[in-house]
């Protein structure tokens, strides 16, 4: 908060489970790419913070990661956890990732900061309240106070600490007088290691777009995932996503790569079940089809993607109206995938009319969009083939 009191930050941290009160990892590096993961794409930056900072602690291990620069910069506050005496390449890594646009912060818990090599890197001081007296904490801010940098009282927990750090000029505040930590969770939905794996190589050896674009075609979580992060805070999109190859051409092979090797943390935990990937990627592979004589590419690849992402609320298992609120689509598929309607809607009507096997319905549809019942039954074989040949 700042001193009136209006909220400019949120300080995230990973917890394994929603009942969990600390994290439990192998390596401070595993725990803070599962916070990159959340925070990108399961979590949506968008929604949680609105026009806030993130400040997110990051051990010496993960500020060398490349992973860090996939978080949008002009949103994300960078918290040096546990750093004790930085070399001469983590000051060049702060000051790299500061001409980026991130800002750093550094923690005084005990130790003066002043004299330290990354205090010129520092947009932020945070002084723990707790670790001194009242007298030594303002002392402190007194020492910091000539610095260009905006000096933060933590551990703020009574309205007592709360009118002295006010009265001492602290810039912000933070701690359990104005709230305590709120756990926000989500059922996520990984995509399969061997897909991301195969993705991987194929970027790395300068694959063709075609190529790349059928990859995420065989996972319906990779292809979620992907547009969710294409459509967060990082790109400030003013355009809309129309397929997973515009996409793809917008977020570019660098980013790409490094976006995907975050993946590989998560990759085949708690994934969707198999049959339940398959199903929805053979039914976005026959919608594709079945409108092959009505639109464009673009138009069949709206198709797919209504197909695909039509088994996400099972996959998520919430309501699709909320699904779509963590997804920016066009509007047709939006119409498509919540009520059937648009100019999409009644192919994904038709193709699962195919699945359930309801003769009388799938004849139905079909007569309404002028398809010949014996095109959809070799459109509904040429899905399942080529769903197959994908090896799924």
């Amino acid at each position: 908060m700042n001193i009136n009191q209006d909220i400019v930050a949120y300080e995230l941290f990973f917890r394994h489970s929603g009942e969990a009160t600390t994290a439990v990892f192998e390596s401070s590096l595993q725990a803070c790419t599962r916070v990159l993961v959340n925070t990108i794409s399961d979590m949506g930056a968008q929604w949680l913070l609105g026009d806030k900072m993130a400040f997110i602690n990051v051990s010496e291990e993960m500020l060398h990661s490349e992973f860090l620069e996939l978080l949008p910069p002009a949103r994300t506050v960078l918290e040096l956890a546990d750093i004790t005496v930085p070399g001469p390449a983590m000051v060049e890594r702060c000051q790299f990732l500061r001409k980026r646009g991130y800002k750093i912060a550094l923690k005084d818990k005990g130790t003066s900061l002043l004299g330290s090599p990354l205090i010129d890197c520092a947009d932020f001081i945070k002084i723990d309240i707790l670790a001194f007296s009242m007298d030594e904490v303002a002392k402190r801010f007194l020492d910091y106070q000539s610095l260009t940098l905006k000096i933060v009282a933590e551990k703020v927990e009574h309205q007592e600490q709360y009118e002295l750090c006010k009265k001492i000029g602290f810039h912000l505040i933070q701690g359990f007088y104005f709230a305590h930590t709120e756990t926000f969770t989500a059922k996520v939905i990984n995509p399969a290691f061997t897909a991301v794996l195969d993705l991987l190589n194929m970027v790395s050896r300068d694959a063709d777009i075609q190529e790349i674009e059928s990859g995420f075609k065989r996972d319906a979580a990779l292809s979620f995932k992907l547009l969710r992060y294409i459509n967060s805070v990082g790109f400030g999109l003013s355009c809309e996503i129309q397929s997973i190859r515009h996409a793809l051409t917008i977020i570019g092979t660098k980013q790409l790569y490094r976006w995907l090797t975050l993946l590989m943390v998560t990759a085949g935990e708690n994934s969707a079940a198999p049959a339940l990937m398959k199903t929805s990627i053979t039914r976005g592979r026959l919608t594709e089809l079945l409108g092959e004589g009505y639109f464009d590419k673009a138009g069949r690849d709206n198709l797919f993607v209504v197909g695909v992402f039509s088994m996400l609320d099972r996959m998520l298992e919430m309501p699709m109206e909320q699904v779509l609120e963590k997804v920016d689509l066009p509007e047709a598929v939006h119409d498509a995938l919540l009520h059937r309607t648009g100019v999409y809607g009644p192919f994904l009507e038709l193709a699962e009319a195919c699945e359930s096997q309801d003769d009388t319905r799938m004849i139905a549809l079909a007569n309404n969009l002028q398809l010949d019942p014996n095109k959809v039954n070799d459109c509904h074989i040429a899905s399942l083939s080529w769903v197959e040949e994908l090896g799924i």
